[in-house]
C-alpha cells in the first residue's frame, strides 16, 4: 500500500503543479474580477483533500475489496456534501467574490475528481489482478 500511496502522491503533486501553472497563466488572460484571490489556497485544499481521501480508499481496499465500489461512492458523496458546505459558507460570507470562487472551485473539483477516480480505479484494478487467486473463492 505504501508504494501505491507514494506513486499517487508523486502523480498528484505533478498534476497539481501543472494545474497551478495553467491557473497562473489564466490570471494574465482573464480580467482581474474573474479570478478569486483564494485560488492559491484552493490548490492546496484540493491537493490535501484528494490525498486524504485516496489514503482512506487504499486502506479500505486492503481490507475488503468486495465493498470497495460502495465505499468509494459513499466517500465521494460525503466529499461532495463537504465541498458544497464550503462553497455555501464562502458565498454567504464573501458575496462580492462568490461567483469567481464558485467557478474556480467547480473547475478544480472536476479536475481533481477525474484525476482521483482514474488513478484510484487503475490502482485497485492493478492490485486485484496482481493478487494470487485463492482456491475455493
Amino acid at each position: 500500500m505504501k508504494n501505491l500511496y507514494l506513486i499517487f502522491l508523486k502523480k498528484l503533486l505533478l498534476f497539481s503543479i501543472i494545474l497551478a501553472l495553467v491557473g497562473y497563466f489564466f490570471t494574465f488572460l482573464l480580467p482581474e474580477n474573474y479570478i478569486t484571490p483564494t485560488l492559491p489556497f484552493l490548490y492546496v485544499f484540493f491537493f490535501a483533500a484528494t490525498l486524504i481521501v485516496h489514503y482512506i480508499l487504499l486502506k479500505v481496499s486492503e481490507k475488503k475489496t468486495s465493498g470497495f465500489i460502495n465505499f468509494f461512492m459513499l466517500v465521494t458523496f460525503g466529499k461532495l456534501l463537504f465541498f458544497l458546505t464550503i462553497i455555501l459558507a464562502y458565498a454567504l460570507l464573501n458575496r462580492e467574490d462568490a461567483v469567481p470562487f464558485i467557478i474556480a472551485f467547480f473547475i478544480l473539483y472536476v479536475c481533481f475528481t477525474a484525476f482521483e477516480v482514474t488513478l484510484s480505479l487503475t490502482q485497485t484494478k492493478t492490485k486485484q489482478t496482481s493478487e494470487p487467486i485463492e482456491k475455493g473463492k
